[in-house]
C-alpha cells in the first residue's frame, strides 16, 4: 500500500490532537498529585514490554495495541519529568544545600534506566539523564555535584559503549562512515548523501530517492535527511527555527511559573524544554555525521504513534501551565487594583 505510513500517521495525529485535549483539561496540581503513581505505571510497562514486547531488528521496546505500537520508553520520560518536578518541589531546599543531595534523583534514573537498558535502549536512558541534570541545573544544585555526575555519567556511557560491540561500531564508525560505506557506515553515508542532494532549495516534495529502500529507517531516526533531500537547507531550517520556538516558549512558561512561586509548573515546564531540546538535538546531529547512530525521533516530526502522542501531551500540559499562570497573574492583578 504506498499510502501505509501516510494513513497510519493521520490516525496517530489525530489520536495526538485527542491526548493534546484531554492532558490540557487536567490541571497542574492533578498531575503533581498523581506523580508517583504515574512514576509506578511507568515501570510497569517497561517490566511489560520486556515479557510481552515485540522485538524488532534486536530490540524489545514495543507492546503491540492493534493499530498502534506503544513504546514505554516514552512514556517513562514523561514520567520521570513529572516525577522530579514534584521531587524537586518537596525537597528544594534539601537539594540546594546538601551534597548528597543527588543520590535519590540519581537512583530514580537508574531504576528507569536499568530496564531500558535490558531492552536494550541506550539513547533514552541519555535522554532522562539529560531531564534530571537540567533540572537539577535549575533547581540550583552545587557545581562540586554537577561535576561528580557529569564524570559519573561518561563513565557509565564508556564502560555501556565499550562492554558491547555494536555500540562500539556505531561510536566509531560515524567518525569515518565512508570507511566502511556498505557496513557500520552504511546509514551515515545514505543520509549524508541526501543532506547533499538538497542542497539550498531541494528536491522537491516527493522526490526524494533516499527513502527508496537506501536509508534505513527514512521516516522515523532518519527523517530529517529526507526533508533535507526534498526541502533543502531552507526546509531543514524552518523545522529547527520552529522547534527552537517551541523549546523557548516552553522555557519561558518555566520561568514565569517560578516567578510566580509555582515551583513544581516551572521545573516540569522547564523538564520538558530540556527534553524536546537534547531529543531533537540528538536526532539532527546524527543525521549530519556529528553524532553517533541512536534511535531517537525528531519530536514532532518523526513517523511513530508512541513518540507524537506523548510530545502532543507534553504540549497540552505547557498550554495547561501557560493557561494557569495567566489566571493567576491575572488574579493578582485584579487584587492590586482592588
Amino acid at each position: 500500500d504506498t499510502f501505509y505510513f501516510a494513513k497510519r500517521d493521520a490516525v496517530y495525529v489525530l489520536l495526538s490532537l485527542a491526548t493534546c485535549y484531554l492532558t490540557l483539561q487536567i490541571s497542574s496540581s492533578q498531575w503533581e498529585k498523581w506523580h508517583a503513581k504515574i512514576f509506578l505505571l511507568a515501570i510497569v510497562l517497561l517490566i511489560l514490554v520486556l515479557m510481552v514486547g515485540t522485538s524488532v531488528n534486536g530490540a524489545k521496546r514495543w507492546i503491540s495495541l492493534g493499530i498502534l505500537n506503544f513504546q514505554p520508553a516514552e512514556f517513562a520520560k514523561l514520567a520521570l519529568t513529572c516525577f522530579l518536578a514534584s521531587y524537586f518541589t518537596r525537597r528544594y531546599d534539601e537539594v540546594r544545600s546538601k551534597r548528597a543531595s543527588i543520590g535519590k534523583p540519581f537512583i530514580v534514573v537508574f531504576a528507569l534506566g536499568a530496564f531500558l537498558l535490558l531492552q536494550p535502549d541506550l539513547g533514552s536512558t541519555i535522554v532522562l539523564f539529560v531531564i534530571m541534570s537540567g533540572m537539577l541545573f535549575i533547581v540550583g544544585a552545587q557545581l562540586l555535584q554537577f561535576i561528580f555526575l557529569m564524570i559519573l555519567g561518561l563513565a557509565l556511557f564508556a564502560w555501556l559503549v565499550l562492554t558491547a560491540s555494536y555500540r562500539l561500531k556505531r561510536f566509531t564508525g560515524f567518525l569515518e562512515p565512508f570507511k566502511d560505506p556498505y557496513g557500520t557506515g552504511f546509514q551515515l553515508t545514505n543520509s549524508l548523501m541526501a543532506f547533499g542532494r538538497g542542497e539550498i532549495s531541494g528536491e522537491g516534495l516527493g522526490n526524494s530517492i533516499q527513502k527508496l529502500d537506501y536509508l534505513p529507517e527514512a521516516h522515523t531516526d532518519f527523517i530529517m535527511a529526507i526533508i533535507g533531500e526534498e526541502f533543502g537547507f531552507i526546509g531543514i531550517l524552518v523545522v529547527v527555527i520552529l522547534l527552537g520556538l517551541l523549546i523557548f516558549r516552553a522555557m519561558k512558561i518555566g520561568r514565569e511559573s517560578l516567578i510566580l512561586e509555582q515551583r513544581f509548573r516551572g521545573f516540569f515546564a522547564l523538564g520538558i524544554s530540556f527534553w524536546i531540546f537534547f531529543q531533537g538535538f540528538v536526532n539532527l546531529g546524527m543525521a549530519l555525521g556529528m553524532l553517533p547512530t541512536k534511535g531517537l525521533t525528531f519530536p514532532l516530526v518523526s513517523y511513530g504513534g508512541s513518540s507524537i502522542i506523548i510530545m502532543s501531551a507534553t504540549v497540552g500540559i505547557l498550554l495547561r501551565i501557560d493557561h494557569e499562570n495567566r489566571l493567576q497573574r491575572g488574579g493578582q492583578a485584579r487584587l492590586r487594583d482592588d
